[in-house]
């Protein structure tokens, strides 16, 4: 294919409005998952995928059926971009279609920055409790913790992706090896029964008295997995035997290397700051004589050294605290009102929308202004 017609083909009107169809049936037939799998894994398989894929049973195969969101939002960027540059001349009189058109590239550019590289995690704090991380609720971490120091611990960390894989995982803080032997990714824990034939999770630590079961991946939004593993260490000094890890066990299990007392641990990933956020009151309003909400906010004290800062920030509904590329939001709370759960988002691309809205908006105010003026002077002519 010529670049003049690759050209064409990318600025085709039959191409804007073959995507615009697409994205119709996409949005339809993603809403209509939702029912079986879930919001979270909706937006997964249908919007942010290249393709929408059909699974053949337990086989593996995967076969494209489907144009995904990326694929159709990539398409519709790149005919936007290349009929903006190609239909419209750079001259005053198209400044206002201009500024409409960037402000709709951006947006699309905004979108696909966001997907790409926002985090969400959750800050749950109880009165009076200070951290100094948030938590990915849905993603996982096996960690060896070292607190020899006082100060500091000492946290290596193997994240949840990289079990899914299996096999070996080279330590190279403790010239050591991980070897995953099982992987579940979502489970249950179950206490062996005397009497019973089979056979212990692991041979070390929690493990050696419970089984774990696999069960079927979570999709609802309110429910996640819980997921667990196998885990064996291998290399000069490290221990025998193999560890069962899950997030089901709350306490960490002692494991010595070389001499020295680790904790072994499986919990949810961690995104640690450089500063610490301590809970002073939450508060959960009504209406009088009713059980209605009427605001939810939390109180909390801000500390970084490193920039001398201890100052407290009242955190309610619809005004989040900015603070370091981060923004907390008030999300839930605890039953007994006395924690708060919030909402962390890192979203370097957040300020994207706003300006694309601006561009929109003045270029639609331009270019009607360049066709009143000109139709007001011939009507006062006349």
């Amino acid at each position: 294919m010529s670049l003049k017609r690759l050209v064409d083909f990318f600025a085709s009107l039959k191409l804007t409005v073959v995507c615009l169809v697409l994205s119709l049936v996409l949005v339809f037939a993603g809403t209509i998952a939702q029912v079986e799998l879930g919001l979270y894994q909706a937006q997964n398989d249908f919007f942010r995928r290249f393709f929408v894929y059909w699974s053949i049973g337990d086989s593996g195969i995967r076969i494209p059926v489907f144009p995904g969101g990326y694929l159709i939002g990539g398409l519709l960027l790149v005919n936007l971009t290349v009929v903006s540059f190609r239909r419209f001349a750079f001259v005053p009189k198209k400044l206002g279609i201009w500024l409409i058109h960037m402000g709709l590239i951006l947006l699309f550019v905004g979108q696909l920055m966001t997907d790409l590289l926002s985090v969400e995690s959750m800050l749950h704090l109880r009165e009076g409790e200070t951290r100094n991380y948030s938590e990915r609720p849905r993603e996982a971490e096996v960690v060896l913790i070292g607190r020899s120091d006082q100060d500091t611990d000492r946290v290596i960390a193997v994240p949840e992706w990289r079990l899914k894989k299996g096999g070996a995982i080279s330590l190279p803080d403790l010239d050591l090896t991980l070897i995953v032997r099982d992987y579940y990714r979502n489970s249950s824990l179950e206490r062996i029964p005397e009497g019973s034939s089979h056979p212990p999770a692991a041979t070390q630590g929690f493990g050696t008295s419970v089984l774990a079961r696999e069960l079927p991946h979570v999709t609802e939004m309110d429910r996640r997995d819980v997921p667990s593993a196998i885990i064996e260490l291998q290399g000069e000094g490290a221990p025998e035997g193999t560890w069962l890890v899950s997030e089901y066990l709350e306490q960490p299990q002692p494991v010595s290397i070389r001499g020295k007392t680790y904790e072994l641990q499986m919990r949810p990933r961690r995104e640690y700051k450089p500063y610490s956020i301590t809970l002073l009151d939450f508060s959960h309003d009504k209406y009088p004589g009713t059980e209605i909400p009427k605001n939810f906010s939390s109180r909390v004290r801000l500390q970084n050294p490193a920039r001398g800062e201890d100052r407290e920030v009242l955190i309610y509904m619809n005004n989040p605290l900015r603070y370091d590329g981060a923004t907390f939001y008030q999300s839930s709370f605890d039953t007994d009102n006395m924690g708060s759960v919030l909402q962390v988002v890192r979203n370097p691309s957040w300020l994207t929308p706003y300006l694309s809205c601006i561009l929109v908006s003045v270029g639609l105010v331009v270019q009607f202004l360049i066709h009143l003026v000109p139709f007001l002077k011939r009507k006062v002519r006349a």
